[in-house]
């Protein structure tokens, strides 16, 4: 299920180059949990149907655990836990994760770059060199339509194209 679990194959895409990541990503601040309000559909979380999350936490060994959580359409939990490792120390905002261990070995690492960042930390939008995979997550599981339109319009400017975004349903806002 792994929303940030990358395969490595590449993709197109129709901008010249890779989505420009930004300029800085202060891990602390971007600990804790996100909910996906949109993706590229992706074959890593194609038994996700609703209320999908992510929860990072930094570990003692310099990496970021991560959690990520759906419900199939059945009402089933899914859960995948990996760890994310930045490789632009200048930034932060280049990272690779991998949800594949094999004896404490990780054969496999996938891009996850974050491209676009709220002010407050209260959105995320991840992406891919080749922009294969895409993600829009937020601090808020229920943003409003304008929030949205304005994050996808973001992705727009890095070379990725808004219709390929699926709507991730999350459970119902609270009531009044």
């Amino acid at each position: 299920m792994a929303l940030v679990a990358l395969a490595l194959v590449a993709g197109g895409s129709f901008a010249a180059g890779p989505p420009r990541p930004v300029e800085r990503l202060d891990l602390q601040r971007y600990m804790g949990r996100w909910y996906e309000i949109a993706a590229i559909p992706n074959f890593f979380q194609r038994n996700c149907a609703r209320d999908t999350t992510a929860d990072y936490a930094l570990r003692d060994d310099g990496l970021v655990g991560v959690t990520n959580r759906c419900l199939q359409a059945s009402g089933e939990a899914d859960e995948a836990e990996g760890v994310a490792r930045v490789t632009d120390p200048a930034s932060n905002a280049k990272l690779e994760v991998s949800f594949v261990s094999l004896l404490g070995f990780r054969p496999f690492w996938g891009d996850y770059w974050v491209i676009g960042l709220g002010e407050g930390y209260e959105y995320a939008l991840i992406g891919t060199p080749s922009r294969r995979w895409g993600w829009i997550l937020a601090r808020d599981p229920h943003p409003p339509e304008a929030r949205i339109q304005a994050w996808l319009a973001e992705l727009k400017g890095q070379g990725y194209d808004p219709a390929g975004f699926v709507r991730t349903p999350q459970g119902a806002p609270p009531g009044p």
